[in-house]
């Protein structure tokens, strides 16, 4: 049966799961406003804290349509608590259980390239090992778009990378909260695509 996108839209809403781990409130604050994003393209979100995950939490995870996965650059590597939840997904990879389900990560450093890169390949390789379909960033930002000054600062492909600023109420600067509003959109048009 072929139903109208209207009428499609209506039988299924997309689920997103952000798993994060955040040190100081930056990776926090990306998965809050990816979150947001979400919420504006009618897509559940959850948020999920690995350092206080339920077994609500890992339900949540399987049931998801994507689940995304964030962390701050630590020396070059995602953070080592997340890297605990990762192992702690074994039994979910030998079982495959999130095969299929769209996956996207997120990762936050002090300096504009910081290594964030390296921590994103991490993410990334994890979410292959299980069996799920990687979406990276789509944003061009200045100087290459003009118009578009502070998106994609970091010149970040393999997904939303973010710096941190000085400020500690603003945390994160205003291009990449916008950055990171589009990934969140660009996630939701993913899962409205590939999910059933």
């Amino acid at each position: 049966m072929h139903l109208p996108a209207k009428a499609w839209q209506s039988v299924h809403m997309a689920n997103v799961a952000i798993t994060y781990f955040s040190g100081r409130g930056h990776t926090r604050k990306m998965a809050q406003t990816i979150a947001d994003a979400l919420g504006t393209e009618d897509c559940a979100a959850r948020l999920i804290d690995v350092m206080q995950m339920t077994q609500m939490d890992w339900q949540a995870m399987e049931a998801a349509d994507a689940i995304l996965f964030g962390a701050p650059t630590y020396m070059g590597s995602v953070a080592a608590e997340f890297k605990g939840f990762m192992d702690a997904s074994s039994d979910i990879w030998s079982n495959q259980l999130w095969a299929d389900k769209i996956a996207g990560g997120f990762s936050v450093a002090t300096f504009p390239g910081g290594d964030k890169l390296v921590a994103l390949q991490q993410l990334n390789t994890f979410a292959m090992q299980h069996g799920m379909i990687w979406v990276g960033q789509d944003q061009i930002g200045a100087p290459v778009d003009a118009d578009q000054p502070g998106i994609n600062q970091s010149g970040v492909w393999l997904g939303l990378a973010a710096t941190t600023v000085r400020d500690k109420e603003q945390l994160i600067s205003e291009g990449d909260i916008e950055t990171a509003r589009r990934f969140g959109k660009r996630i939701a048009r993913a899962v409205r695509r590939w999910s059933v």
